[in-house]
């Protein structure tokens, strides 16, 4: 895929570039009732040039074709790709998208909540932006919503779940931490059939009120650990490997991970 040409910054559309939340990671009441429900959908980006546009169109084509209300809200890490003015770029033929540009956090989970901080639906969700997470599952994830879930989660390991192309060695490196995980947590773990991932939607109601202290990319034990989830629905994904660049996983990512874990083990899910 050719990279897209930057436009003049004068021409972006700037009113859709939004500040980026800072203070305590907590989400705000929804506000807006009378519109009636809503999706948020952040895209968490950072060196992501290459990929951005595609995921956006995709995403935007599956949601406007299934008649969801929407917004998509990119959340990028200052990506020095420019990863943030080429999703700017696509706001004045997509006016339902907006762009948060964080310059001095990183990290995807606290991208995350950073956009559902500006998000202005009653259900928030994430999908990844480098096309692991094909958007077509979103429908059926919305119909989870809809259909009482507090939680609905695109899953490896359900019906209609599966991994494409992974080495042994990227299969046994996800097992291993799935099993520490259940070591450690399982009264959570155990909700899931795959409690890691990382493509979700979730009611804005059972975040608010508490503040949010992830680590790493894994927020979904997160959600899980301090959130108000009662019901739970899983839909299955085939993830897909990437097209486009390098794994950002690193060993930080997997110390962070165990971090996370022993934070909602010994602290006792405290808000």
């Amino acid at each position: 895929m050719k990279t897209q040409r930057l436009i003049p910054e004068s021409q972006e559309p700037e009113s859709n570039l939004v500040p980026a939340p800072a203070g305590p990671l907590r989400i705000p009441p929804w506000k807006d009732h009378a519109s009636g429900s809503r999706l948020s959908l952040v895209l968490p980006t950072f060196n992501e040039a290459r990929n951005i546009e595609s995921m956006i169109v995709g995403v935007s084509e599956t949601l406007d074709g299934s008649n969801i209300p929407y917004e998509l809200i990119v959340v990028d890490d200052n990506s020095p790709d420019g990863t943030w003015r080429l999703a700017l770029a696509l706001c004045g033929s997509m006016p339902r998208l907006r762009v948060v540009r964080r310059m001095h956090e990183r990290g995807l989970a606290t991208a995350v909540i950073r956009g559902w901080q500006v998000a202005d639906g009653d259900v928030l969700g994430v999908i990844d932006s480098d096309l692991q997470h094909p958007p077509d599952v979103i429908p059926s994830l919305w119909g989870g919503i809809q259909s009482g879930a507090d939680l609905a989660v695109a899953s490896r390991y359900v019906q209609g779940g599966g991994l494409s192309e992974w080495s042994w060695r990227r299969r046994l490196i996800s097992r291993t931490a799935e099993a520490m995980g259940f070591i450690i947590l399982p009264e959570i773990m155990i909700r899931l059939a795959d409690p890691l991932s990382g493509y979700l939607l979730v009611r804005r109601s059972t975040l608010t009120g508490t503040t949010l202290r992830p680590r790493g990319y894994k927020l979904l034990i997160e959600i899980l650990g301090r959130g108000k989830i009662n019901n739970v629905c899983e839909v299955g994904y085939i993830f897909r490997e990437r097209t486009e660049n390098e794994s950002k996983v690193t060993w930080r990512t997997y110390l962070d991970y165990l971090v996370h874990l022993g934070i909602l083990r010994f602290r006792h899910f405290s808000p």
